[in-house]
């Protein structure tokens, strides 16, 4: 019988060696040697600039790192040092870096074993850093988001273990903590920026569903009815327009940034399209939900609802990557260049007026997307 190893081994994609090799020799060598990433091993629509802009991201998050292993967000929503971390640790593995290898293996190691000291200070399976984490939920799914992915790598057996003893226990609270919509609506449930506040709110639910989806994608046990239920709440906040609304409580319109979200969890929880592979009354929620996003998310800035830019095309590339085929070749590279305008002289975005951590994590994980390095967002 296979072991939870070997799964882990074969859910995530082998990464092009030969790619990882070169743009990291690439990346360690000085400046003033440094020559231009060899273009035919790059995948499709990254070029030589798009690579030293993304160098560039990745050296600024390196350099900001703090000695215990977190990132702190600069802006003014809180410094949210698990969310951070976490963001930031997958910019990291977007480009091929794991806590075993890669040019970056230090970062993700030092990132991977600050969210388990901190997960082991909570009791109840909580991953939340210390600070103004006052929307704790954010963190701990951005948390399991990423330390789930790690686990999918090539780690030692006590990274192993401890991973696995923290995922176990995020999971279960996670499902602890879910809302519930009442028999009416099929127990359907979402969650809410804290574990104990007992509602639910779109941005929060994705982030866990997300979450559950990876753990289990490793080999983590995550109740089916968990994820059932977290699909069914979007399926219910579905308004008339396609779209996703806030909160399935307050209703109100739909959300563009929410539902670029929906629909990345959807893909991940095997709901899709027809164009997708997806049947019947599902697959026709799916695509009025994608008319809705086409129609009102641009890659300008302007075409994002609330300001919410980089939250919005972080879920938006994941799903214009997985749909592929046209769509996607439109896509990138759009949201590629315009990605590159708003670098910042020292490598760094702004995202979102949240901070540069954030931004510039968000970033990179967008323009790494082409690699295929992260498992959750595989085909």
């Amino acid at each position: 019988m296979a072991s939870d190893r070997d799964i882990r081994r074969s859910r995530r994609r082998s990464p092009a060696v030969a790619v990882a090799a070169a743009l990291a020799a690439w990346q360690a060598a000085a400046p003033a040697v440094r020559a231009e990433a060899p273009s035919p091993l790059l995948p499709d629509m990254v070029d030589r600039k798009t690579v030293k802009a993304i160098g560039r991201g990745l050296i600024y998050l390196q350099k900001t790192q703090r000695p215990n292993g977190s990132w702190l967000n600069s802006g003014g929503y809180g410094v949210y040092p698990s969310a951070m971390t976490a963001l930031a640790g997958m910019a990291f593995l977007s480009g091929g870096s794991t806590p075993e290898t890669g040019p970056y293996c230090r970062n993700v190691t030092k990132a991977m074993t600050y969210l388990l000291r901190v997960a082991k200070t909570h009791k109840d399976g909580l991953i939340c850093g210390p600070g103004s984490e006052s929307r704790s939920m954010y963190g701990h799914g951005f948390s399991m988001l990423f330390l789930a992915q790690c686990y999918g790598t090539e780690i030692n057996r006590q990274y192993e273990q401890d991973l696995r003893d923290v995922l176990t226990k995020a999971v279960g609270l996670t499902a602890r903590s879910q809302s519930d919509l009442g028999k009416a609506n099929n127990n359907a449930g979402g969650w809410i920026y804290t574990p104990t506040s007992s509602g639910d709110e779109g941005s929060v639910t994705v982030t866990q569903l997300q979450a559950l989806r990876a753990c289990r994608n490793v080999g983590i046990k995550v109740p089916k009815t968990t994820i059932d239920r977290a699909v069914a709440y979007l399926k219910y906040c579905q308004m008339t327009d396609g779209g996703i609304c806030y909160s399935a409580r307050s209703r109100g319109s739909s959300r563009p940034a929410i539902s670029a979200a929906a629909i990345a969890c959807f893909y991940a929880a095997g709901v899709y399209d027809r164009k997708a592979g997806g049947k019947g009354v599902e697959a026709q929620m799916v695509e009025k939900l994608w008319k809705y996003v086409e129609g009102h998310v641009g890659v300008s800035r302007g075409g994002a609802w609330g300001g919410h830019y980089f939250y919005t095309h972080f879920y938006m590339a994941q799903c214009m990557y997985q749909r592929g085929g046209t769509q996607w070749k439109s896509y990138y590279p759009k949201i590629r260049d315009h990605m590159l305008q708003l670098q910042s002289p020292d490598g760094s975005w702004n995202g979102d007026s949240v901070g540069t951590t954030y931004g510039t994590a968000l970033a990179g994980i967008i323009l790494q997307l082409p690699y295929g390095y992260l498992p959750i967002c595989q085909k």
